[in-house]
């Protein structure tokens, strides 16, 4: 099994068509011909959940997304985020994490707070000799 972290830009992806969606649907999608098991762990920061609410909400402000299709996705996303991903929950160490990251690169304060979830979650699954791979777009073009 493949460990993934998405950032709310990959997450987006699997509710909105956009460059990557389909790469992202496969691998939140892809399970065992034999056994029906998920092949993907995938991975998001608590704080997704509102990221991903704003961000529909702006498309169809934006004129992007008919509001019935933002919903759509909107409820598909909450009834995903309850059931298929598991969450990094948000501490008072990934916020000052995430502080010290902002100081040091050039992140937005959910970027950061996204990369600080991740490097958490990495540091967890390597303390069991496993590794994560991370999807985000917004921090991966800060660096």
């Amino acid at each position: 099994m493949t460990i993934y972290y998405f950032d709310t830009s990959a997450v987006i992806k699997r509710y909105v068509d956009e460059p990557g969606s389909l790469w992202i649907r496969r691998l939140c999608d892809e399970r065992d011909a034999g056994t029906n098991e998920w092949l993907n762990l995938i991975t998001i920061g608590e704080v997704t959940l509102v990221e991903v609410s704003a961000a529909l909400a702006i498309l169809v402000r934006r004129n992007v997304l008919p509001k019935r299709f933002a919903e759509r996705a909107y409820r598909k996303f909450i009834s995903d985020f309850q059931d298929e991903y598991d969450l990094t929950q948000i501490t008072s160490a990934s916020l000052l994490s995430a502080a010290s990251l902002a100081q040091r690169y050039p992140l937005k304060a959910y970027d950061a707070v996204q990369l600080s979830l991740a490097l958490n979650a990495n540091s967890l699954l390597q303390a069991g000799g496993l590794s994560l791979v991370v999807k985000a777009q917004d921090i991966a073009n800060t660096f």
